[in-house]
């Protein structure tokens, strides 16, 4: 009986502990933001928040057009986030409920996409985007990725129990187009899938740094994760600006995440229970 009573606070003291294990990063992120170069680097390192700020603001904004970079990342994650729930959401709904030669093969064949390591994508997605005449062009960081195969999985599993095919039949008896179907029947049927999508693409564009350090070159075009990571140099580099970028960065996820975390878990785990 003892043990049985013990058992739940063990629990909750392992939970707590990861917990601050996994948010300590976060923690000292912000905390360093607010320090100087000097005494971020002191021994014991600072606990609580200083008054270095504005000053690493202002070294962080003299060293990088840093609200131009951060608008440029804006406008790819909202670019690639709703290109991205456009196309998966039609390519699952087509695979959930359509019936075409050689369906089961292609899906097989998207499937096995996400087999494929994404260093193996590097050199052919610049050598295309170099064909394109995209390269320093934003369009290159949203529109070869706006079909992912996570996307078109994860939007047919949830079509093949949220969309009934009785209804898409009667919608067609009625005379409704397959777009119309699509566009009035099926995709708000879909909308919990597609706010994980959502939530899933954006923070994944967000933080892409492989894709614009392939195919970007000049620095008023870069996103914010390679416009700070230009900050660091072998020598002399402003830790305490560099911190201040990443907590300005990571305050949109952190803000987004807990407005929507509850509707992102709801989405990964729809269909897991029947």
């Amino acid at each position: 009986m003892r043990a049985e009573r013990l058992a739940p606070w063990a629990a909750h003291a392992i939970v707590a502990a990861g917990a601050v294990v996994m948010l300590a990063p976060f923690y000292f992120m912000f905390v360093f933001a607010t320090q100087s170069r000097t005494e971020i680097f002191n021994l014991p390192p600072p606990l609580w928040f200083g008054d270095d700020l504005a000053a690493n603001l202002k070294i962080l904004t003299e060293r990088l057009p840093f609200w131009r970079n951060l608008g440029w990342s804006l406008y790819v994650a909202l670019a690639s986030t709703a290109l991205t729930l456009l196309f998966c959401s039609m390519a699952g709904y087509a695979f959930a409920l359509f019936e075409f030669r050689f369906k089961s093969a292609l899906f097989a064949l998207v499937m096995a996409t996400m087999l494929l390591p994404s260093f193996m994508n590097m050199i052919p997605t610049f050598l295309i985007m170099d064909a394109l005449g995209w390269i320093d062009q934003h369009r290159a960081l949203y529109v070869p990725g706006a079909a992912s195969a996570f996307g078109i999985f994860l939007m047919r599993q949830f079509a093949l129990s949220a969309v009934p095919r009785e209804l898409v039949e009667a919608a067609r008896m009625d005379g409704c187009g397959e777009l119309g179907i699509y566009w009035h029947v099926a995709l708000p049927l879909l909308k919990p899938a597609l706010g994980t999508l959502g939530l899933v693409t954006f923070i994944a564009s967000w933080n892409n740094f492989i894709g614009p350090l392939i195919v970007m070159r000049s620095a008023d075009n870069y996103t914010l994760p390679l416009a700070l990571r230009s900050l660091q140099s072998t020598v002399n580099t402003e830790w305490g600006a560099l911190m201040t970028g990443s907590a300005i960065a990571t305050i949109p996820l952190l803000v987004l995440f807990f407005l929507s975390s509850r509707q992102l878990i709801a989405g990964l785990t729809a269909g897991a229970v029947k």
